[in-house]
């Protein structure tokens, strides 16, 4: 088998080249092809465990789901974690390899290129279609040279692509005409079909710029993508700022999360999020820490940064004064280091060589370690007993007294993080808590809310990648491209 590569690529970040894929991911499924993600090149703080035992980007593991897979390293070879203002953690093929800063990685691009190749060379021997997403925008002059993200891929396997935009920031014919006319003589012409997408109101009003942005082109417009209200799909970096409305104005539990520059896994808390009796608070730099029944501290790319600059924050004696009133707090993974007595980088992986001092609310102690733990795990939550599941992604190994109580204890019949005597305090390394819809109630009750409901976030993401495929099946026309398809099995 040798599968036709379709790529999406955006003239903008955040247009909605992840939604697109996973949306066409599923609708090819639905049509009984054997269909797999992939995205070259992925920067992004949160990421998902894979099948394999390694580590991709989240929004790839997202779009396995829609494929019906399980997600797998060559979904994701080059993933860049952000670990300072202009370096970052490299994972080629779901293995972190070391730190680098933008120079560096920049001269370390044909070697990621051919990992890039070599991934995407064994899902073609085994897949019928493989749609690929692009990062950022295929325009970027200052990133042409070298590139392995956008059209230096789709240029080296000879694949199509369909170029979306996002009406909601205006300018999208701008946004569109402007990037083919940056593109190469070659690039545009593998531009087989342009994409609006999120527009609200009435299409024939936006008619008269499809003709002429097809006219002026010469790309057909595949769709006008209608914006989709209450679509959730879990982000590939961006912090959101909270709740739905709906779930704002009627909740019953206060949830507080601090927005640390380097938070990652924060898909962490969409469950969250989404529930209707949670009024969910991320908390950003400037802000006061506001009354909350539960405070969350997230994962971290850099630990002693992130909790030196919730310190400065003045936030330490907010969560000091929470916990003196009866408040909870749990820390997850980067949280449940903080937590401890020390925190120890004896290597520098996280910058330079040290140790600091943590919160002290946990009798532990922490060290980073070069071997990142990667794995998936099922288990029991100290709550109610109840049934937990998720994934650990660290590079640190914690010891002390306070392991003696863990938070959950697992199907292997190891155990798992901390808990404090006075019950005020979790602390785990799972991410992914709060999806099982058990382990989930367990906590809120444990928080504090009386009688809450069950929400069945796998189910739920399940529905809006539905959603996406229906709404594509209605307003995207494939006609013009059928030929850069595989036919159905």
């Amino acid at each position: 088998m040798s599968a036709k590569t379709i790529m999406i690529q955006g003239a903008t970040s955040d247009a909605g080249k992840s939604a697109l894929a996973t949306g066409l991911c599923r609708l090819l499924a639905r049509r009984g092809v054997k269909v797999a993600p992939f995205k070259p090149q992925n920067m992004a703080l949160n990421s998902a465990v894979t099948v394999d035992g390694g580590e991709i980007g989240r929004s790839q593991a997202v779009q396995a789901q829609a494929c019906g897979l399980e997600p797998h390293t060559d979904m994701n070879p080059v993933l860049l974690k952000p670990a300072s203002r202009d370096g970052a953690q490299v994972i080629i093929q779901g293995r972190a390899i070391g730190n680098m800063q933008a120079r560096g990685y920049h001269d370390y691009k044909p070697i990621a290129m051919r990992a890039v190749l070599a991934s995407h060379a064994r899902l073609a021997a085994q897949y019928q279609c493989i749609v690929a997403e692009g990062a950022g925008s295929p325009a970027e002059i200052n990133l042409r040279d070298g590139d392995i993200a956008n059209m230096g891929f789709a240029e080296a396997v000879d694949c199509p692509v369909i170029l979306v935009a996002d009406i909601e920031r205006g300018g999208v014919f701008a946004h569109l005409a402007g990037t083919l006319a940056l593109l190469s003589e070659s690039e545009r012409a593998r531009v087989v079909g342009l994409v609006i997408n999120r527009f609200r109101g009435d299409p024939a009003l936006l008619q008269s710029g499809v003709d002429w942005l097809q006219a002026y082109t010469g790309k057909p417009v595949l769709g006008v993508l209608p914006y989709l209200h209450d679509l959730h799909l879990e982000a590939e970096d961006s912090l959101s700022c909270g709740a739905p409305a709906a779930a704002r104005s009627g909740g019953k539990l206060t949830v507080a999360v601090p927005a640390l520059p380097f938070a990652s896994n924060h898909t962490d808390f969409d469950p969250l999020r989404l529930h209707p009796q949670v009024d969910f608070r991320l908390v950003r730099a400037g802000q006061a820490m506001p009354p909350a029944d539960l405070i969350i501290l997230p994962g971290s790319k850099s630990v002693l940064a992130d909790l030196a600059w919730l310190r400065q924050q003045g936030w330490e004696e907010a969560i000091r004064r929470h916990l003196r009133y009866g408040g909870k707090l749990i820390g997850i993974c980067g949280g449940l280091q903080m937590l401890g007595r020390k925190l120890h980088d004896p290597h520098g992986l996280e910058g330079t060589p040290g140790s600091g001092d943590g919160l002290g609310w946990l009798d532990l102690e922490t060290t980073l370690a070069s071997e990142k733990r990667l794995t998936r795990r099922r288990g029991r939550l100290a709550l109610d007993d109840a049934e937990a599941a998720g994934y650990e992604i660290h590079m640190g190994v914690s010891e002390g007294p306070a392991l003696a109580r863990p938070a959950l204890r697992f199907a292997d019949g190891g155990c798992d993080g901390a808990r404090s005597e006075d019950d005020q305090i979790l602390a785990t390394y799972l991410h992914g808590l709060f999806d099982e819809p058990a382990a989930s109630l367990a906590v809120l009750q444990w928080a504090g809310l009386v009688e809450p409901a069950a929400l069945d976030y796998p189910a739920l993401r399940e529905a809006n990648i539905d959603k996406l495929a229906d709404m594509l099946e209605a307003h995207l026309d494939l006609g013009p491209i059928r030929h850069c398809l595989p036919e159905p099995r």
